[in-house]
């Protein structure tokens, strides 16, 4: 389908300026004249709208929907091994589309274009992707000792092959962390995504239990860990990283880690703020995520990218610690980059057209002085009209396109109806 949206603020890299997008085949074509034989099958006007890239959730666990609002204040080891993994236990593999088809839904609906995610059960999984029209990079976390690795990578490889050929979907190999993997398993899943090409996907330092374990059992720290059986460089997109020395920091720069900074989940559980501005100051690659909805418990990634850039100006006594602009391009362009796409993630011709279109009839974005600023500071994710992804229409004026949202409410409390979820 050719697309016109017409006479539209636009938030191109060079700027807001208001001009015409011209998108063939799901590329954009022109961001300016219209391209010779260009007739569209579909305008959209652009009045009192703003048209942005889409954002990119770099790190969430989409399923994880379903533990929304039932594992909350509490520390890390108690959340995790107390409550999450019991319930975990619990789940099915259409447990776990229909909780990815509800994650989905929150991310469209507050302008997500692209996610990565790790979790189980891959084919139920992938297929709410798939059938969604969102971009994502899914990862099956593993865990286990060396004596497993062998058969669990066998079997992820399967579970991928069986998506190959899905437009919209790529893969990576997912260690878990090094608390749940130990060293024989590392070793063996850097050596296999070395032989398939496939980049890597895990959490690292992302609580000081995690730390003092790694301290404990391997005398390093859990960067240093990772470093020495292979698994860092520059296609590992590495979760979390808020404890980190200087030597890690160093480690992460030259490898050239992504470094996906979780900035509300970290609160949340009480695990701390990451050092962006320092990792950014180094050279480190840092992206955006949300981190499951279980931990946050929110996927807007507005609300992210507002945090994002207000918390490191305040525990560094900086008020350009992370700028408005350098905070819209960590939750664009770089989650594009760490997710292995050089040709999204910007407006510009030639790239894919992942693209959110706000409306500006909301006082919170009245007056618009600066646009950036305002997606910042100001925007608040329920301004999205209109989500295109890849040049296919998948929600307009607050519609979804692609999925059955009544259907995805009704099995998703059903589901938490059968595993004991809601609060009595």
């Amino acid at each position: 389908m050719n697309i016109l949206i017409s006479d539209i603020l636009t938030v191109l890299p060079e700027g807001p300026e208001t001009c015409r997008v011209y998108i063939r085949d799901g590329i954009i074509e022109s961001v300016s004249s219209a391209p010779d034989g260009f007739s569209a099958d579909k305008t959209i006007s652009g009045a009192g709208k703003l048209l942005i890239p889409g954002l990119v959730n770099a790190h969430t666990h989409a399923a994880m929907t379903l533990f929304r609002n039932c594992a909350d204040d509490l520390l890390f080891n108690d959340w995790l091994f107390g409550r999450i993994m019991p319930m975990e236990d619990k789940l099915t593999g259409d447990d776990c589309y229909w909780g990815t088809m509800l994650a989905i839904m929150e991310m469209i609906r507050t302008g997500t274009t692209a996610f990565i995610d790790m979790y189980y059960f891959t084919d139920h999984c992938v297929r709410a992707i798939v059938e969604s029209g969102i971009r994502a990079v899914y990862t099956r976390g593993m865990a286990g000792d060396a004596a497993c690795a062998e058969e669990k990578l066998r079997s992820v490889l399967e579970e991928y092959g069986n998506w190959k050929d899905s437009e919209k979907i790529s893969f990576m190999l997912a260690p878990h962390a090094p608390y749940t993997c130990d060293e024989g398993f590392q070793r063996e899943v850097a050596a296999e995504a070395k032989r398939q090409g496939l980049p890597i996907n895990t959490h690292i330092a992302e609580s000081l239990a995690e730390i003092e374990t790694i301290r404990a059992n391997y005398g390093c720290t859990p960067v240093e860990l990772l470093d020495r059986n292979g698994l860092l460089r520059d296609t590992t997109v590495a979760a979390h990283c808020v404890h980190l020395t200087d030597s890690d920091i160093e480690i992460l720069a030259r490898r050239g880690v992504h470094v996906v900074t979780n900035p509300v989940s970290n609160l949340k559980l009480a695990n701390g703020v990451a050092p962006v501005p320092k990792l950014r100051n180094a050279g480190v690659k840092v992206a955006l995520g949300t981190d499951g909805a279980s931990s946050n418990n929110s996927l807007n990634m507005f609300r992210e990218l507002a945090v994002l850039s207000l918390i490191h100006k305040g525990v560094n006594h900086d008020a350009q610690a992370i700028s408005a602009r350098e905070g819209f391009s960590i939750a664009t362009r770089n989650g594009a980059m760490a997710m292995g796409l050089v040709n999204t993630g910007e407006i510009k011709t030639g790239n894919i057209a992942d693209l959110v279109i706000l409306d500006l009839n909301n006082p919170n974005m009245q007056p618009l002085n600066d646009p950036v600023a305002a997606l910042a500071y100001s925007a608040y994710g329920s301004e999205v009209e209109t989500v295109i992804v890849g040049g296919e229409v998948v929600m307009e004026n607050k519609e979804f396109l692609t999925i059955d949202a009544e259907r995805v409410s009704f099995e998703v409390g059903r589901i938490c109806d059968r595993i004991g979820l809601h609060l009595e």
